[in-house]
Formats: C-alpha cells, structure tokens, sequence
C-alpha cells in the first residue's frame, strides 16, 4: 500500500495532478479541497495517500492533511460509497463539515454533494456516526495559491471538466460554470465559484 509520497508538483489539472518522486511520475487524484491548498508548480509536497486497485487500474487519491485520508478511507467502508464518491464527498465539503453533518444527521446538507441521493446521505450518517466520534479536524480557511495552465483547454473548459469529474452531470456543470463566468478568472477560481453556487 503507498500511504504517503514526497515529490514536486509537476502540474495542476483539477482533479489530477502529477507528482514526481525520484524521478517517477504519479498521477493522484485529489479533492478540490485539498486542491486549492496546493502551492505552485515546482515546489516540494508531500502528501498522504491512498491505493485503490480495480481489476482494469491502479488509482492514487491524494490528500494533504491525513485527517482527510483517513475520513476517505472511512467513507469507503459505507455501502454504495465508491473511491469517486468519496472524493466528490471530500470536495463538495471539508473533512471537518462532513463530520459535523453525519453526527449532526444533516441529511439535507449532505444530498446537495454530487452524487449523493437521500439514501446514500441516510447510510452515511447510520453507519458512520459512531466511527466519526473518534475524529478531530482544526478549521483551516481554504488557500487558492497558483494557477492552472493548460494550453488546450481554456479556463471555462478545465473548470467544467473538472465539476464532471467530480460527479456532476455534464449540462449542470456547464451551466454552474456559465453562471459564474468572468474572463478574468483562473480556472480554480471558475471551480471554486462554480462548486459553491451548486452545494448551496
């Protein structure tokens, strides 16, 4: 299992980013909460790590605080709750509101995260109230530092693709990115904006 790696940032293309440690290159899937923490290309980040191993791939998830991985690694305990889930969870919601949302039994809250229906939120809280007990996160206002560049996609694009593959349906993301829409904007803020009007 490959719980933690130390590398430099190579890019930035939400929700993947590619890490390079020693010389090898891993592509890592990471919620867009910890996505926005992220510094710039070229710095060093070390980050905690999940392996999940399917049949047809081998996916890294990627995390910047371990509070975070081991809320994953929980939420991937729940019945019908998938790796990609279970992301979509982590960026609809820090670790710390998904915590106070199951033990709060906030099912409303959690059925606007994408990909969560009634049924999934009420399992959620059901099994995981008593296991969420034992966890402990300190609030952290959400950084934006650097920007995404990519050179085939414009800002708009990178966003909506992003939102898609996070959970979101192709036309809702299009249509909460057009929303928030402002040529000035990098795509993380287009994200940012877009995921906020959508979770309310």
């Amino acid at each position: 299992m490959i719980s933690r790696l130390t590398g430099i940032l190579l890019t930035k293309q939400a929700p993947t980013i590619l890490l390079d440690v020693q010389g090898v290159g891993y592509e890592i899937d990471v919620p867009l909460t910890t996505f926005f923490d992220l510094p710039n290309a070229g710095a060093t980040v070390t980050l905690h790590t999940h392996l999940a191993i399917r049949e047809d791939a081998h996916q890294l998830f990627g995390f910047l605080q371990e509070t975070d991985q081991r809320l994953f690694r929980t939420l991937l305990k729940v019945n019908g709750v998938g790796a990609r889930t279970a992301l979509g969870i982590l960026s609809g919601m820090n670790a710390q509101d998904v915590i106070s949302c199951v033990l709060k039994e906030n099912i409303s809250m959690l059925t606007k995260i994408p990909g969560i229906g009634r049924k999934t939120a009420e399992r959620l809280v059901i099994e995981l109230r008593d296991r969420l007990k034992t966890f402990h996160h300190k609030d952290a206002a959400m950084a934006l530092n650097g920007t995404l560049k990519d050179e085939a996609n414009s800002p708009k694009d990178d966003a909506i693709n992003a939102l898609v593959a996070l959970g979101y349906k192709p036309l809702d993301a299009a249509k909460a990115v057009d929303k928030c829409y402002n040529s000035d904007h990098s795509s993380e803020t287009l994200i940012k904006l877009a995921l906020q009007s959508m979770v309310r």
